[in-house]
């Protein structure tokens, strides 16, 4: 009896002088946490969509109390979020550019040629790999990636095969971005009314054959506003829109093709 008895408490008495150091090393270790962080998380949205670069919404009230983030880091909170962190922290919200998913490409079903039918899973990364349904190799594949990716039910796939970013509803959280593989999804700020409706850099005649909407390179655009546009690799490119005037924004409609124009909003409720 005293054979196992010895052994069990030597255990037992080991045991707990191993519990007790790791208390005192706690207590002597402990970080004590700052009392704003529980505070500035609580006011984040809670999203939790890594639209702010960080791995959730805790991770980012963390980086806002050290001092490695700015209040208005969250693009999901918008300005009253931002003006609620910095009072917390005692620190001045920059001013916030609100921004929305814009798609930059119109190479509908009927627009864009088609390659022939894609039998394989149905997404637009292994559509992808594949080559795709289209001949257009910067074309919208179509397969909705990036509506499924959207945590805010903000996107659609539209009945000509192209998503539609419900801009009421859009907190330019990137997931979208993150999702299209070819890389058609972007960030504007609202504010914008012009966007090139394309990413081919094929040569006009080259892409004109590809799909009925795309950029040839015609230049029009670019004499019309040299200070604006540019093409950049046969394809348009907006380099300063406060240099088209706002009256004249309709001249982008001489586009043969469409490829750049004026942006159509849309609202979840219309």
């Amino acid at each position: 009896m005293t054979d196992i008895l010895i052994p069990a408490l030597a255990m037992a008495a080991l045991g707990l002088l191993f519990a007790l150091g790791l208390v005192l090393a706690y207590l002597k270790l402990q970080v004590p946490e700052d009392p704003r962080l529980a505070v500035v998380a609580d006011v984040l949205p809670q999203a939790n969509c890594g639209g702010c670069g960080f791995a959730g919404c805790r991770a980012l009230a963390e980086a806002m109390v050290a001092g490695r983030a700015l209040p208005e880091s969250c693009p999901v909170g918008g300005a009253e979020t931002a003006r609620r962190v910095a009072e917390i922290l005692g620190l001045s919200a920059g001013q916030m550019v609100k921004k929305i998913a814009r798609v930059h490409c119109r190479g509908t079903w009927t627009a864009a040629k088609s390659r022939g039918v894609y039998r394989g899973i149905a997404s637009c990364r292994s559509a992808h790999l594949m080559g795709g349904n289209k001949l257009c190799t910067a074309a919208c594949l179509g397969l909705a990636d990036c509506v499924r990716s959207c945590p805010f039910d903000a996107m659609a796939m539209g009945d000509d095969g192209l998503p539609v970013v419900y801009e009421d509803k859009c907190t330019a959280c990137g997931k979208c971005v993150e999702a299209c593989p070819r890389n058609i999804m972007e960030l504007h700020p609202e504010a914008e009314e012009a966007l090139v409706f394309c990413r081919s850099h094929d040569r006009g005649p080259v892409a004109r054959k590809l799909c009925d909407n795309a950029c040839i390179a015609c230049n029009i655009c670019v004499r019309d506003f040299p200070e604006a546009i540019v093409m950049d690799n046969y394809l348009a490119k907006i380099v300063d829109e406060s240099r088209i005037p706002r009256d004249k924004l309709e001249k982008l409609g001489r586009c043969p093709t469409g490829a750049i124009g004026r942006i159509q909003r849309i609202s979840h409720d219309r």
